[in-house]
């Protein structure tokens, strides 16, 4: 039997329920993140370079060893069998090699699990079209794209071929037949694997990441052929995602990326994951975080307000009068209805809210929130 790998005596020894990242570097003991706070594993000394140098060697394979040694980053999947899957950062800082290694569940959750509104199960059916998962780093954008996937293939027959940097979720084929991709093994480069994704008779197309405008483009192009594209954005919001992917192009090309944007978005979900209320018996540190979610849902109104420069602004107000038709919901309306079901306190809201005044207001009952309570 061969000995245990540094990395899974490493991993067995600080990896607990609630821990969401584990940082190694040179000079430092092990560092974890729970419940979004960073907190030290102080059983551990510092870790010396002979210790990193040996956890990268079992990690990577030739040609990722190739990468470092020419100064760059490199991200793959890691499995410590029977626990937990990770994705795992390796870069160097005051140049020595630094890893960071984020949790990802073994088990898909659903998109109830992960409280999410029930009309993402309606933009995951889609048949055509682009919708994208926004957020800063952490707030979950991974494992909802993960829940829209499984929602598809516990519900539709298809074929379904990701592209990833790295592989995160594994999905085993229930009614649809998925093909996971992973840059720098499965296929060269994002845009080698984007170019020949059309010759792998896809329904549905998850991009991991639409990070420059070769990507963006190629998955404008996907949801125009008649293909579902899923895919991240790291935007903080819908006027963000909406103004991201239109200025990342020349001006003289912006007006045709409206005209297809507003014509393919079929959804935005964009996430912030906040702290959750405690219980009287709990501790700071062991508190749950919770999802908020603004969500957009294509309508004849929001296509005009993404086509037409004039009329984006008017973006975030449709989202709020638009609950009852379409289950839109703003970031704020979605903090509101947190603090009705007890999920989170109110400083909490207040201090995430994109507009504080007006949601305090609508808790004390000044404004009406009758179109609030979803």
């Amino acid at each position: 039997m061969p000995d245990e790998k540094a990395i899974d005596r490493l991993l067995n020894a600080v990896l607990e329920k609630d821990v969401s990242d584990i940082h190694f570097k040179v000079g430092s003991i092990p560092m974890i993140r729970k419940a979004g706070r960073i907190v030290q594993v102080t059983e551990f000394a510092p870790m010396k370079v002979e210790h990193i140098d040996k956890i990268v060697d079992e990690l990577v394979n030739e040609f990722q060893a190739e990468r470092l040694a020419r100064g760059e980053e490199v991200d793959l999947g890691y499995s410590l069998p029977g626990k937990a899957r990770f994705r795992v950062n390796i870069y160097h800082q005051r140049g020595t090699p630094a890893i960071v290694m984020r949790r990802i569940p073994y088990e898909i959750p659903n998109i109830d699990e992960l409280g999410l509104p029930e009309v993402v199960k309606k933009i995951a059916m889609e048949p055509r079209g682009l919708v994208l998962v926004t957020g800063a780093t952490g707030t979950g954008k991974s494992t909802t794209i993960a829940a829209m996937i499984n929602h598809i293939n516990q519900n539709r027959s298809a074929h379904i071929v990701t592209i990833e940097d790295p592989i995160e979720f594994l999905h085993r084929d229930i009614n649809s037949t998925i093909c996971q991709r992973e840059v720098g093994i499965d296929t060269q480069s994002w845009s080698s694997g984007l170019r020949s994704v059309f010759r792998q008779d896809p329904d549905i197309i998850l991009i991991g990441e639409m990070r420059d405008p070769e990507t963006i483009s190629t998955a404008l192009t996907c949801a125009e052929t008649g293909h579902l594209v899923l895919s991240t954005l790291h935007t903080t919001d819908t006027m963000e995602t909406i103004s991201r992917i239109i200025d990342i192009f020349p001006s003289d090309q912006q007006k045709l990326v409206r005209l297809q944007l507003g014509q393919l978005i079929c959804g935005i979900i964009s996430q912030r994951l906040l702290p959750g209320k405690q219980d009287d018996n709990e501790e700071g540190e062991n508190s749950r975080r919770v999802l908020a979610a603004e969500i957009l849902v294509r309508s004849s109104t929001v296509t005009e307000c993404i086509i037409h420069p004039d009329k984006t602004y008017l973006l975030t107000e449709t989202i709020e009068k638009s609950y009852s038709q379409y289950g839109m919901q703003t970031f704020d309306m979605a903090l509101y209805q947190l603090i009705v079901d007890n999920k989170i306190d109110k400083e909490t809201a207040l201090a995430a809210a994109s507009n504080p005044t007006k949601l305090d207001l609508k808790l004390k009952g000044i404004e009406t929130a009758s179109d609030w309570r979803m």
